[in-house]
């Protein structure tokens, strides 16, 4: 983990993106980024897990269609662990929901963005996130 900046103002929001899709990953992490958050990146369920648990982040963003494991099973081990039940995990997800996104709740989920991402609005969505 980073140590914090030495002139006494707090670091930025660190943010975990996972995406099995490399072109939603490098956006969402540069508009992000242009908006003074670090991010950390993942590609699986299982990467999600390790990274999360090792960096903490402030959010993380996830995606319900992964090569490996669906979200909502990744976000159920995030939510589990004892170093990462705090963190509050997003859905980020091309499925259209159609105004039902209730069991994203019931499955742990502090909420639900949707792609294609809105490159104006997003870094506002995403800070509300952050604790």
């Amino acid at each position: 983990m980073p140590d914090p900046p030495q002139d006494g103002r707090p670091e930025s929001p660190l943010v975990l993106i996972v995406d099995d899709d490399a072109r939603n990953l490098k956006l969402a992490s540069d508009v992000l980024m242009a908006a003074g958050f670090r991010t950390l990146v993942a590609r699986t369920g299982a990467e999600s897990v390790a990274l999360g648990t090792e960096h903490l982040p402030d959010v993380i963003l996830m995606d319900l269609r992964l090569p490996d494991m669906d979200g909502v099973d990744a976000a159920g081990i995030l939510g589990a662990g004892p170093r990462t039940a705090a963190i509050p995990v997003v859905a980020l997800s091309a499925v259209a929901l159609e105004g039902d996104s209730a069991w994203l709740t019931q499955a742990g989920f502090a909420g639900y963005l949707e792609k294609p991402i809105d490159v104006e609005s997003f870094p506002h969505r995403v800070r509300r996130f952050c604790a």
